[in-house]
């Protein structure tokens, strides 16, 4: 092999001509490998169905009239304690993740991929399993606390695993698609509560949609070892043979030597090389550089804006607007809540599909400045609501929810994780992206207890800041936000590194 040095801002784009001649394989479903990798990671991809299902099924639990009679018993004396439980059932799930947050990254690059995918799942099992058979409201949230530490796991792992593996055109789309699939859990879960409160007088109302949020987990469990190992956590590891086989399999159709396996091999082990030059990675790595900085900025600034856009009030809030309209049944409330969800899947769905036609930084300044605008509207509306109760206001405010969140759909949903993974350099993308879990945890928790304080004291006038805060998230997605479209993720680290040195240009070893 004779080291040749190519110029990685012209050949490592996915746009180039060089690359489009490999990559060019007619249609899809046509080509078995592309076919049967994609079948593997819809497997990964159920990790996000399972995070969207349990924070909606708590939800729905709490409309069930039978929920609400075996954990909250009509006693005065613990009306207190009763309120307490409330705010813990909803937060305890995000308190176990973020107990493993920290310590997931460690299984992803120390087992691989698929053996994190395994532990989390099995960890989720024990703790559907506790849950579903919770004799009173503690063990309900410490079997949560559970769930929540286990999904940590699998969530730190999965998104890593589907854009590590998925075909070099299709990496984009099907990274954008996994994080769409939290609204598919959102659904299922909306619906299956929604048939379940109505079994009268019986347990199994909640224990059904309880213990079905073990069903993915086990899916994953049974079948993930068939699915392949990422072929950079191969290479990673030494390797080289199983990522070859790998690469050739699902990319090369069966062919070792087909040029696109040459291509994506030599790319990959070429930037292993230099990424391993620099050393152990620890956290402090994700800070000890200038890339690593403004990937942080960026990782730590999407993951608030993903839970602080205003999305916590309009939620938290979708229930007394409904109430001033006169929706007061619980079944047309979960209805609407399940109309709701279809809507977000079909637009953040949509929206995936364009991902790689429209780029990632034009989505995302479209959805602010949309989120902003009907933010702003919903804002208004919800004060004359509140001062006077005005029906026309409360119908306007409901129309403005669904607004609102197709401008969220388009890149808060899909393109979050499509773009944090593909800033990380491989050495530190599974520690990358639990920072981006942690900051998403944390901002979850803030929005559960601080939210109702400040609304209580300040009321409406708490609205204003966050439309101050959607116009400096616009600032920031304006000024901050790299287009990295067309990139290989290799060539994406070079577009934050490339002023250091041995990290501006790839090498390609040629064949003698």
């Amino acid at each position: 092999m004779e080291a040749t040095r190519i110029d990685s801002r012209r050949s490592g784009s996915l746009n180039s001509p060089e690359v489009q001649s490999l990559v060019d394989i007619g249609p899809w479903y046509q080509n078995r490998g592309i076919v049967l990798v994609n079948i593997c990671l819809c497997l990964t991809i159920l990790t996000s169905y399972t995070s969207g299902f349990d924070g909606t099924m708590v939800n729905g639990l709490q409309l069930i009239d039978q929920f609400q009679e075996y954990f909250h018993k009509p006693k005065v004396i613990f009306i207190l304690f009763t309120l307490l439980m409330i705010r813990l059932l909803t937060s305890a799930q995000n308190v176990g993740s973020l107990i493993a947050l920290p310590m997931a990254p460690y299984l992803t690059d120390g087992y691989g991929r698929r053996a994190s995918i395994f532990v989390g799942g099995l960890i989720m099992l024990g703790g559907v399993a506790w849950q579903g058979m919770a004799p009173n409201l503690m063990h309900f949230i410490l079997a949560r606390g559970v769930i929540g530490f286990g999904m940590s796991f699998s969530v730190n792992a999965a998104p890593l695993l589907v854009t590590e593996l998925a075909y070099p055109t299709q990496r984009a789309a099907l990274t954008a698609i996994y994080n769409t699939m939290w609204y598919a859990g959102t659904i299922v879960a909306a619906w299956v509560t929604f048939g379940t409160f109505r079994v009268p007088g019986s347990v199994w109302s909640w224990r059904i949609p309880s213990i079905l949020q073990g069903l993915p987990s086990l899916i994953q469990c049974l079948l993930i070892w068939f699915c392949p190992e990422s072929p950079r956590w191969l290479l990673s590891k030494g390797r080289d043979q199983e990522a070859i086989d790998t690469l050739s399999k699902y990319h090369g159709s069966g062919d070792m030597y087909h040029p696109l396996v040459e291509y994506e091999y030599d790319e990959i082990r070429a930037a292993i090389v230099i990424e391993r030059s620099v050393g152990n990675v620890s956290y402090w790595s994700l800070f000890s550089s200038p890339g690593n900085r403004r990937r942080m900025r960026i990782i730590i600034a999407l993951g608030l804006f993903s839970q602080w856009s205003g999305n916590g009030l309009i939620s938290s809030y979708t229930n007394l607007i409904l109430q001033g309209v006169g929706i007061t049944s619980a079944s047309k409330k979960t209805l609407i809540n399940g109309v709701l969800q279809l809507m977000n899947l079909g637009m953040a769905a949509l929206s995936a599909l364009y991902v790689e036609r429209a780029g990632r930084r034009k989505l995302f300044l479209a959805s602010n400045v949309g989120m902003l605008l009907t933010f702003s509207v919903w804002t208004a509306t919800m004060v004359v609501f509140q001062q006077n109760g005005s029906y026309p206001a409360a119908m306007v405010a409901v129309v403005f929810i669904f607004i609102y969140y197709i401008f969220y759909d388009i890149a808060y949903t899909p393109i979050l994780v499509t773009y944090v993974v593909e800033i990380l350099p491989f050495r530190i993308r599974a520690k990358g992206f639990a920072v981006l879990q942690f900051t998403i945890t944390l901002a979850l928790i803030f929005n559960q207890y601080v939210n109702p304080v400040a609304l209580a004291r300040i009321g409406w006038k708490y609205y204003l800041f966050y439309i101050g805060w959607l116009f400096f998230e616009l600032a920031f997605v304006y000024f901050y936000l790299w287009e990295t479209r067309g990139r290989t993720l290799e060539q994406t680290a070079v577009l934050f590194d490339g002023s250091q040195p041995n990290l501006d240009r790839t090498y390609i070893l040629a064949p003698d």
